[in-house]
């Protein structure tokens, strides 16, 4: 188990999608659709805010069953600096758990312990400004479904 003394709580974001996703389809590594980010907010010790309209994420269900994400989007904090996040992460669940992805409220009742939800987030800030220090920060998320998108705990690893 990955020791807890070397992970930090940066935020808790809860994000919205926007529906229909746009369903690329089959492609040559899986299966392309495109969730575009509605909104959303998030609050941690040192930094909190909303997520505009901004970005999205580009989700291959990949052939071997699961899901490999790929996010861009914004985050403006409630002092008014803008944050670019970007992160990789995967997604792996029961085939069962799978088809409860088309269901928003299906989707928020599976139990976040029972599948694999995890992302890598890195930031971009401007240097002359207060959140400079999330340049330098490597994080990881822990992911779950909620009926309007998903919701993450993000950690800085010190």
């Amino acid at each position: 188990k990955f020791p807890i003394k070397y992970m930090q709580s940066l935020f808790e974001i809860d994000a919205e999608l926007r529906e229909p996703n746009l369903m690329i389809g089959g492609v040559p590594d899986g299966s392309r659709m495109i969730a575009h980010v509605e909104g959303g907010t998030f609050e941690g010790p040192r930094l909190k805010g909303i997520m505009p309209a901004s970005g999205g994420d580009w989700v291959l269900a990949r052939a071997d069953g699961s899901i490999k994400i790929d996010v861009r989007a914004a985050l403006t904090t409630d002092d008014g600096h803008h944050i670019y996040t970007y992160y990789g992460g995967r997604i792996v669940m029961s085939p069962e758990q799978m088809s409860a992805l088309g269901d928003r409220a299906a989707a928020e009742a599976l139990d976040p312990s029972t599948y694999y939800f995890r992302t890598n987030p890195l930031f971009e800030a401007a240097m002359d400004g207060p959140y400079s220090w999330l340049n330098h920060v490597v994080a990881v998320g822990i992911g779950r479904l909620t009926a309007k998108g998903v919701a993450y705990k993000v950690y800085a690893l010190k």
